[in-house]
C-alpha cells in the first residue's frame, strides 16, 4: 500500500530539510579553503555568483515568474538579505570578536530556537516536543562546550559586541525562517526554483552594494593578492561551489521543506547541520571526535529522530491533517494574519 499523499509531503520535507543542513554545513569548512583570502572576499564572489545562477533559473523558467508582482520581489529580496547577506554579516561579526568558537556556539541555538517560536501559534503538543527539544539542545551544548571553556582570554568589550552580533544573527535566522514560511503560505503555487533565484538575485544586488563600503573598511585582500589564475582554487573555486550549493541548493531545499512541513519540525531537522558541519571538519583535520563531541553528536541525531516521530504520531491521531499540526483556530489565523511582514 502506498503512503498517503499527507505522508509522501512529509517525507519529501523531511528530505528537503537534511539536504539544507547538509548543504549549509559548507559554510562551516569553507574558510579553511580560501588561503591567503578574506572570508569577504569569499562572500562577495559567492553572493555574486548565486545572483548570477538565480538569473540563469529565471531565464530557464521564465513562464513561471512573469506573473509575479513588485510585492513579491521585494519580500523575496528582503528574505535574501534577512537569511543570506545580512545573517552572513552578523556571523561574521560574531566569528571575529567572539572567536570562532563562541560565535557557532551560539548559532547551534537556532533550531530549538526557531523550533519554539514556530509551534507558539498552533503546533502540537509542548510535552511530545520537550524530550526531542531537550536532547538537540544537549547535544548541541556538549558539540560546542568545549571549544566555549577554551575561549578565555578575549577582551571583555570585543566579547559584547560579538555576543551581541551572535544574538543578532539567531535573530535574524529565526526571522527569515516564520517570514519565508509565512510568504510561503501566501503563494502556495509558487515554483521552488524560481522563489530562490529571486532570493539570490535579491542577495546578490545588495552585495553589489555593499562592497564599496567593505572596500572603504579594507575588508577585502582580493585586490592585493590578484583576480587571476592564483585565485582559481583559493577564491572562485570556493565561491562557486558555496553559491551554486549552499545557497542555491540549501535555499532551493529549504523552500521546499518550508511548503511542506511545520517550521518547528523543519528548524529541529536543521539541527543536524551542526551534525554534518561537525563531521566535515573532523575529516578536514583527519581526526575522531572527542567523547563528548561524539556524544552531542549522537543526542542530535535521536532528538532529530523523536521530533519526527512526534510530529508523525501525532499525524496519525489528527486523522492524517496536513503533517500533523492541529490547525489554528480562526482566531489564531487572523492573529496571525495581521502581523505577517510578508
Amino acid at each position: 500500500m502506498s503512503d498517503s499523499p499527507a505522508k509522501q509531503l512529509s517525507t519529501v520535507g523531511i528530505a528537503a530539510a537534511m539536504f539544507a543542513a547538509l548543504t549549509w554545513s559548507m559554510n562551516f569548512v569553507s574558510p579553511l579553503l580560501i588561503g591567503d583570502y578574506s572570508i569577504f572576499d569569499l562572500a562577495a564572489c559567492r553572493f555574486i555568483i548565486s545572483g548570477v545562477i538565480g538569473a540563469v533559473i529565471l531565464v530557464v523558467h521564465r513562464r513561471s515568474w512573469r506573473s509575479l508582482t513588485p510585492k513579491d520581489w521585494l519580500v523575496a529580496a528582503g528574505l535574501g538579505f534577512i537569511g543570506y547577506v545580512g545573517y552572513f554579516l552578523a556571523v561574521v561579526l560574531a566569528a571575529t570578536y567572539a572567536g570562532p568558537v563562541i560565535a557557532p556556539a551560539f548559532l547551534g541555538l537556532v533550531p530549538v530556537a526557531l523550533a519554539i517560536s514556530g509551534n507558539i501559534h498552533g503546533g502540537i503538543s509542548w510535552r511530545r516536543l520537550l524530550v526531542p527539544f531537550a536532547l538537540a539542545a544537549l547535544g548541541l551544548l556538549l558539540v560546542n562546550g568545549q571549544g566555549i571553556a577554551q575561549s578565555e582570554g578575549a577582551p571583555p568589550l570585543h566579547l559584547v559586541f560579538g555576543i551581541s552580533a551572535s544574538l543578532a544573527a539567531v535573530a535574524l535566522w529565526i526571522w527569515f525562517g516564520l517570514a519565508n514560511q509565512r510568504a510561503l503560505k501566501k503563494r502556495a503555487g509558487m515554483n521552488a526554483w524560481v522563489w530562490t533565484a529571486m532570493m539570490m538575485i535579491g542577495g546578490g544586488f545588495q552585495t553589489l552594494v555593499l562592497i564599496p563600503v567593505g572596500a572603504g573598511l579594507e575588508l577585502f585582500n582580493a585586490p592585493m593578492l590578484g583576480y587571476g589564475v592564483g585565485a582559481l582554487g583559493h577564491l572562485y573555486l570556493p565561491a562557486f561551489l558555496l553559491a551554486a550549493v549552499a545557497s542555491i541548493g540549501g535555499a532551493w531545499a529549504w523552500t521546499i521543506a518550508s511548503q511542506r512541513l511545520p517550521i518547528t519540525l523543519a528548524s529541529q531537522l536543521i539541527s543536524m547541520e551542526v551534525v554534518f558541519a561537525t563531521c566535515l571538519g573532523l575529516l578536514f583535520h583527519l581526526r575522531w571526535p572527542t567523547p563528548l563531541e561524539a556524544l552531542g553528536i549522537a543526542l542530535i541525531v535521536v532528538g532529530v529522530v523523536k521530533a519526527i516521530g512526534a510530529f508523525h504520531g501525532n499525524q496519525g491521531r489528527a486523522g492524517g491533517d496536513g503533517v500533523g499540526v492541529k490547525p489554528p483556530t480562526q482566531k489564531r489565523r487572523q492573529a496571525v494574519a495581521g502581523c505577517d511582514p510578508a
